[in-house]
């Protein structure tokens, strides 16, 4: 469906998860700058009170709620007091929250691999359910989940995220038919790079691997590889103001597309995983993240290298 971008279905207040970093927190501030009333989430009041006063600094007006979107207890307060604040629930829902999880699939811990799902697939898609009761009374609304062009570009040391990912955007796909006849629209946006401490983060799961896993030398360069393309593509990736622009643009137009691929490395991304064979994808992958040979006959790590040597 193209878009009509007509502003008729422009709405007066958002919910926006994960407000106070990266794409939630250029979303707020703009959704804010441009008049909007926006709640945004935090998960500590700490975080809320430096979203409020980041907000008051550039002369804008924003509430922030905190929840913990793990706890369904915590998201359901956090819509129950996003329902006072606009009298009587948001017109939009910016389902943005998420968090990275890098290592191989078999490295990972169980209790990282539920976090990441319970965050990224199954607390996102309890918001959107929290939020429909009454955008259902109203017979209109809009919601918008913000996936990852990694839904489509599965990568090495990014499986489960990107597993994550995929599974959110399936679910954003049957959510905006199930719901369309309610007069709610539902859009998914995916992105591509973007400068956030998203990538600290997953830097910080591949050195917590190689420090906790006992064949830690086997893998310290694959880690270590790794660790250092996520390093190039943050010094690389734009900020996240694109995004942010893009989402609203998906809230303001009357008739918004289902999907918004947002960023040129997005696009070509997706684009060249469905024209390649798998094959192709897979070994130009493999040696981007030095797995294209065998482990017992891979050279030694670089650092176990050095210190023989010193």
């Amino acid at each position: 469906m193209n878009e009509q971008t007509s502003s008729a279905g422009w709405p007066t207040s958002v919910l926006v998860t994960g407000a106070t970093s990266g794409i939630g927190l250029a979303t707020a501030l703009l959704l804010a700058r441009r008049g909007r009333r926006v709640i945004g989430t935090a998960r500590s009041q700490d975080k809320a009170d430096a979203l409020v006063r980041n907000a008051r600094d550039q002369g804008l007006v924003l509430d922030a709620v905190v929840m913990d979107l793990r706890d369904p207890v915590s998201c359901r307060e956090a819509v129950g007091r996003a329902a006072e604040l606009t009298d009587g629930g948001p017109d939009a829902l910016v389902a943005n929250a998420g968090i990275p999880l890098a290592g191989a699939i078999t490295d990972v811990s169980e209790d990282r691999i539920r976090e990441v799902m319970e965050v990224n697939v199954v607390g996102t898609l309890r918001m959107c359910s929290l939020v429909l009761p009454a955008m259902r009374e109203r017979g209109r609304g809009r919601i918008v989940t913000v996936s990852s062009a990694a839904a489509r570009i599965s990568a090495p040391m990014n499986g489960w995220y990107s597993a994550s990912k995929h599974a959110l955007s399936a679910a954003t796909h049957s959510l905006r038919m199930e719901i369309r006849r309610y007069g709610v629209q539902v859009v998914l946006v995916e992105p591509g790079t973007v400068a956030t401490p998203f990538w600290d983060r997953a830097q910080e799961d591949l050195s917590a691997l190689t420090t906790a896993d006992a064949d830690a030398d086997a893998d310290a360069d694959v880690h270590d590889r790794a660790a250092s393309l996520f390093s190039r593509i943050q010094r690389a990736a734009g900020g996240p103001q694109p995004v942010a622009r893009t989402i609203a643009r998906a809230l303001r137009v009357q008739r918004p597309r289902c999907r918004y691929t947002v960023g040129v490395d997005a696009h070509l991304g997706t684009a060249l995983q469905c024209a390649a064979p798998l094959w192709l994808s897979d070994h130009v992958k493999s040696r981007l993240f030095a797995l294209h040979t065998p482990a017992d006959t891979a050279p030694a790590p670089a650092r176990i290298r050095q210190t023989s040597g010193s």
